[in-house]
């Protein structure tokens, strides 16, 4: 096998971490310890004259904070030495125009995380079929949920190997995300058939083959019924709150079980759509989907004063819907899903998708008699049947006539798709 049928790939893969109690009052310090240098960096920053806004000058500060404040003690020279490469980043990224100027971070706000920059130091090691076990600075060894084969061990080398990791804490505890870089072979072009999918709310995906992906309700009965009885405690708790009373702990465990049903909803969306763009970029060489700009179709109905909105209740239940389905990121995960089985992922114009006639390709008023059926107001058709599927074909229909825009891999750059005959006229 030559070397230019080989190819880097960089990836990131996330796994619970099984921590004690003092693991994670230890994790808990080192985050508040990193969020706290952030913040004097930035302090730092703002008073110090240009010409000694260097690296070398910060890297003195970040030292002598650390001997002059007890509470960074406990944070690893090397997680700190990560701060700051990252607030130097996040500068250059503002001064690229790729981000907005780094600022303070909040105590409530921010996500607790430490950064561990070097791999070698984990030591990862499989210690059974459902668990692993890391070493942690200053915490020692963790075991951690094993879902994935990682490059440890006797498959590790210069091209296959963890580069380092972070710890991050959500709702549901704290996690450890590896940095994995391996060497894998250029995929040959995927020879599957070409497919246009429409999104939508009632049916998530619908493919212009007739195939629908749905999922079910991601909550059980019980923890819905769970759910509305801790908002309705919470609402109820804090009613009695004073004005600028500082919020009771029993408030904020209310608060902290309604977050863990919430998370893990999001966890089973999440993971059926893993599954679902999965199927698909296994399945289709060519996938087809629309151009949607989600941030104006959530916009609020309310309007203003002057001008009041109509249906504002309902517009925000089918924004709150939208939102759920999270369609921008089912496209990102087909964006690089599609390339790593040697497929591509192309962007139609949405406009009208939903109104022409996939069978005679006229546009008449009415056709869209509900959000699942359509039918064709034209004398010379009549052609009826599931409006998603229609709209998916119509979005397939684009990418064969030319009028679709290719995305480039991680980039937002488009370029204009090679026009391709239908299969009729071959």
């Amino acid at each position: 096998m030559s070397q230019n049928t080989l190819v880097k790939r960089q990836f990131g893969h996330r796994a619970r971490l099984a921590l004690s109690p003092a693991g994670v009052r230890t994790a808990d310090d080192q985050a508040h310890a990193a969020r706290t240098m952030w913040n004097l960096l930035h302090t730092w920053w703002r008073m110090m004259p240009k010409e000694k806004r260097t690296l070398g000058h910060a890297d003195a500060a970040i030292r002598q904070a650390r001997e002059d404040i007890d509470f960074l003690a406990v944070l690893p020279a090397q997680a700190a030495q990560a701060v700051l490469k990252t607030y130097f980043q996040a500068w250059k990224n503002c001064w690229d125009g790729r981000a907005d100027a780094p600022n303070f971070k909040a105590r409530f706000r921010t996500v607790m995380s430490v950064d561990i920059p070097q791999g070698r130091d984990l030591n990862i090691v499989r210690v059974h079929r459902r668990w692993g076990m890391v070493n942690i600075p200053k915490a020692g060894r963790v075991r951690f949920r094993w879902t994935k084969d990682l490059p440890v061990g006797k498959r590790a080398n210069a091209e296959n190997r963890i580069t380092g990791a972070r710890l991050i804490k959500d709702t549901l505890g704290w996690h450890i995300a590896f940095r994995v870089q391996t060497l894998e072979v250029t995929p040959e072009p995927h020879q599957g058939p070409d497919v246009g999918i429409d999104v939508g709310v009632t049916v998530p995906i619908a493919l212009s083959d007739g195939e629908t992906y749905e999922h079910g309700e991601r909550l059980t009965g019980k923890e819905k019924a769970k759910l509305l009885r801790l908002e309705q405690r919470a609402a109820q708790r804090k009613r009695h709150r004073k004005p600028r009373e500082r919020t009771s702990g029993r408030l904020h465990r209310t608060y902290d079980q309604i977050a863990g049903l919430r998370a893990k909803a999001k966890r089973r969306a999440l993971d059926w759509q893993h599954q679902t763009t999965t199927t698909i970029a296994r399945t289709y060489g060519t996938v087809v989907v629309e151009a949607l700009t989600i941030t104006n179709m959530v916009k609020s109905a309310r309007g203003t004063i002057e001008a009041p909105g109509r249906n504002v209740a309902r517009k925000s239940g089918l924004n709150r819907s939208i939102s759920g389905e999270a369609w921008g990121r089912t496209v990102t995960m087909l964006v690089y899903k599609t390339a790593r089985h040697g497929g591509t992922l192309v962007k139609a114009p949405a406009p009208g998708t939903s109104l022409r006639c996939s069978v005679c390709g006229v546009t008449t008023p009415g056709s869209r008699e509900s959000q699942a059926v359509f039918v064709c107001k034209n004398p010379d058709c009549g052609w009826s049947g599931n409006a998603d599927h229609n709209a998916a074909r119509n979005v397939l229909h684009l990418y064969r006539m030319g009028l679709a825009l290719i995305p480039a891999a991680g980039r937002a750059v488009v370029r204009r798709a090679k026009r391709v005959k239908p299969a009729a006229a071959r």
